[in-house]
């Protein structure tokens, strides 16, 4: 019991250092306002991403993290799509652990998860619609933290394409 009460005093103090350090960051404090994403999520989604202006793109973003869709196929055979498991094994890992809390607390990321799992054209997986949101969460980071606009759920779910809201 002794052990765990250092080490739980430990993780206070090492927690405090790191919120005094992102506070240094500008932009940090509107990641935190979107629902199911906390303090050790963003702290390791910039300590492996490091400085976010260096990035053109969101994309080279979903590079670096394994994110990238690859396809198996060569010469006549074409193989199945998949991620690319090529880049830090880390930032996949907190973006993927983000992505499932924020499919488990936010109303707008669970909306979005279930159409991916129910549309007609091309239904995912639950695994491929939960890399989907990482993957979602990516753009919304690099946007957030570059541009320094607010996180809107209803932009979020404008990317729901509802087929009897186009016939009108």
């Amino acid at each position: 019991l002794n052990d765990y009460e250092i080490y739980r005093n430990r993780e206070e103090e090492l927690m405090g250092m790191i919120e005094q350090k992102l506070s240094e960051i500008p932009y940090i404090d509107k990641l935190l306002e979107i629902k199911g994403i906390g303090l050790k999520t963003v702290s390791g989604f910039v300590a492996e991403v490091g400085d976010i202006t260096r990035f053109d793109d969101p994309k080279q973003l979903q590079k670096l993290a394994g994110y990238a869709i690859v396809e198996c196929s060569s010469g006549k055979h074409k193989g199945e799509s998949h991620i690319s498991y090529r880049g830090r094994k880390h930032l996949r890992y907190v973006l993927y652990e983000a992505a499932i809390s924020v499919v488990g607390k936010n109303t707008e990321f669970r909306e979005i998860h279930e159409y991916y799992q129910s549309r007609k054209k091309n239904p995912l997986k639950k695994m491929q619609s939960v890399v989907a949101v990482a993957c979602k969460l990516i753009r919304i980071f690099y946007a957030i933290l570059t541009k320094g606009v607010d996180y809107d759920g209803s932009k979020l779910l404008g990317d729901i394409r509802r087929p009897q809201m186009q016939a009108a």
